[in-house]
């Protein structure tokens, strides 16, 4: 029985780079709440564009395409950190995001959609997507997704 216990208990236990996310939130929450709109942008943007240029290579390259294609497709995003990574709110909450594969050391980045992009498709679609490149032909469905997802 002991043997099960331990093994729950590690199971149950978040890994360093979770920990470093958890604490990353709850420092740009509370800068978050403290400035008014158009700080948030312009603030949002200088953060998000710090947090690329500290990615390695390939995720650096996909988040620089994603923060241009994004911010022109939708201008009316605000740019922020979300969990230590890129993302684009409006009114306040998180539409999109990126996490790069680095964050957690996977084999591919995620271009992700919460719950106030309003990309619904019927009864079941997907809310976020894996990148290991972009091309032209992914930037256009990126583009139509960001469309849709603030409309």
């Amino acid at each position: 029985m002991a043997d099960k216990t331990a093994t729950a208990k590690k199971a149950a236990t978040f890994t360093e780079d979770e920990k470093d996310a958890m604490r990353e939130r709850a420092k740009e929450s509370k800068a978050q709440s403290r400035r008014d709109p158009e700080a948030q942008k312009i603030e949002g943007t200088k953060e998000v564009l710090a947090k690329i240029a500290d990615m390695p290579g390939p995720d650096r390259t996909i988040a620089e395409r994603l923060h241009t294609l994004i911010t022109e497709t939708a201008p009316v995003l605000v740019p922020r950190t979300y969990y230590g990574m890129p993302a684009y709110s409006k009114d306040g909450k998180v539409v999109v995001f990126f996490k790069p594969a680095s964050k957690f050391g996977v084999r591919y980045a995620t271009l992700g959609f919460e719950d106030a992009a309003m990309i619904d498709d019927g009864e079941m679609f997907p809310t976020s997507y894996g990148i290991k490149e972009l091309v032209p032909a992914d930037e256009a469905r990126i583009a139509d997704l960001v469309r849709k997802a603030v409309s």
